[in-house]
């Protein structure tokens, strides 16, 4: 593990790699403030203009019927969907000037997840941030896998793309998805309520947390042996992505079935029924109070993933289009499963750190892959908007209390320096002490950068 983390100065780059120990170097690393992640991951394409950056002086057809709040911060507003956000503002970073050039769902989750712009024969091609972190860092505290999901379900299409992976680092750099994989990964198919209930008790706990009954935690140990001697014979065979895959993922359970620790931080009625109620009891409430309950159990890199659902189809992809049972895009925003629980969520999640002492050392950035244009269809819903969005960063040692760059009048362009997913990607393995410009060995061994571009947004680090 000690290979993970050294490094090696060539020229203007950091080389880290397992073979590194055996020259007998002890390179630098910077100073970052954070040694865990929540990665807020919103896919779908959350609207700015109806959260972070209204628009109240925009024409209708741009800013609906919404209203504007004020916020902790003097002089700015957000808008009426976020009021437990704006209570808290002064503790976010967040960021009007995130833009990039796509506006397809599959070519931007991949760069926002990634950091590396991709086309559409790379989709699969480059592993996330949070293995990245992994790899670097190596898995958390308690047995944890370096790279969780929760719950790691989300599949955009058509058809369902699985962009949860690990990419050249290998198949066992991608996350640990508690909710396993989907059994009707196209949550855009089926029928669907026209108001889904909010409130939902959701059961996050791994099924390799359950064991059959014949195989007690005692013999785990003897299998893992058994597994150890059957790996010696598998000799180069085990560089075959599915033997990989499944190996990780063996590894993986046993470690999170032996420690009860970890096996408590899945089992949220732990929790007083106030705290509970703070986050919201819906999908998106549970998987940010788990997020925290993980993190507090030694976890390095947490991903929540909301957005893609079985119960309420493409949470934030509000076209309001034909097979969408979705009311207009000013009203579902109201909904607790919409932005309405993912301020109350949100908010609650910054608190609970703060109060718990976890905040200055956990890094929390919320992500979507674009903005919502700010023209209203006509159908009352938005449509795709690479070129503005809205994000925020707090924790993890980040300037707070502030909000960096702007948009115009109707938030269609960015009027000042815009950040993209690479600089998101940048500012963020910065904040855990790595450089932006490392390289690592792929599962083939060779050399490969973990960003080919973007710098930490400056405002922030």
């Amino acid at each position: 593990m000690a290979g993970r983390r050294d490094f090696l100065r060539v020229g203007s780059l950091t080389f880290a790699g397992s073979a590194l120990p055996a020259l007998g170097i002890e390179p630098a690393i910077p100073k970052g403030k954070a040694d865990a992640v929540i990665f807020l991951w919103m896919a779908g394409g959350v609207t700015h203009i109806d959260s972070f950056d209204p628009k109240p002086e925009a024409p209708t057809e741009v800013r609906g019927k919404l209203g504007t709040i004020p916020t902790s911060l003097t002089g700015e507003r957000f808008c009426e969907t976020l009021p437990e956000l704006a209570k808290i503002a002064h503790e976010l970073a967040v960021v009007r000037s995130y833009s990039h050039d796509s506006n397809d769902h599959l070519l931007s989750q991949v760069y926002t997840l990634s950091g590396r712009k991709v086309g559409r024969n790379d989709l699969h091609t480059h592993p996330n941030i949070g293995g990245i972190v992994a790899h670097l860092r190596g898995p958390g505290g308690e047995g944890l896998p370096g790279y969780i999901a929760v719950p790691g379900i989300t599949r955009p299409g058509p058809p369902p793309y699985n962009f949860f992976g690990g990419g050249w680092l290998g198949p066992h750099h991608a996350p640990f998805c508690v909710g396993g994989i989907p059994e009707q990964p196209d949550f855009t198919v089926g029928d669907k309520l026209e108001n889904p209930p909010a409130l939902v008790e959701e059961d996050l706990r791994p099924k390799s947390l359950t064991p059959r009954a014949e195989v007690p935690l005692a013999r785990l140990d003897g299998r893992l042996s058994l597994r150890e001697n059957f790996d010696r014979a598998l000799g180069q065979l085990d560089r075959q992505p599915a033997l990989v895959a499944q190996d990780g993922e063996f590894n993986k359970a046993v470690s999170l079935l032996t420690s009860e620790k970890v096996r408590h931080a899945f089992e949220l009625d732990r929790e007083s029924a106030a705290l509970r109620d703070a986050y919201g009891r819906t999908k998106i409430g549970g998987r940010c109070l788990l997020a925290r309950r993980l993190v507090e159990a030694g976890a390095r890199f947490v991903m929540v993933d909301y957005g893609y659902d079985p119960d309420y189809g493409n949470v934030w992809d509000n076209h309001n289009a034909a097979g969408q049972v979705h009311p207009p895009i000013q009203d579902i925003v109201r909904r607790g499963y919409h932005l309405a629980g993912m301020d109350r969520a949100f908010a609650a999640l910054v608190t609970d750190l703060r109060a718990r002492g976890m905040l200055e050392r956990t890094l929390v950035v919320f992500l979507t892959e674009f903005g919502r244009t700010p023209l209203i269809n006509k159908n009352g819903g938005r449509d795709h908007w690479g070129a503005a969005g809205s994000l925020f960063f707090t924790g993890g040692g980040v300037k707070t209390g502030q909000i960096v760059g702007a948009t115009d009048k109707t938030g269609a362009e960015v009027t000042t320096r815009p950040y993209s997913p690479a600089d998101v990607a940048a500012t963020l393995y910065t904040q855990l002490g790595i450089e932006p410009n490392t390289l690592v060995t792929d599962f083939q061994n060779r050399p490969r950068p973990i960003l080919a571009e973007g710098q930490a947004i400056r405002e922030i680090v």
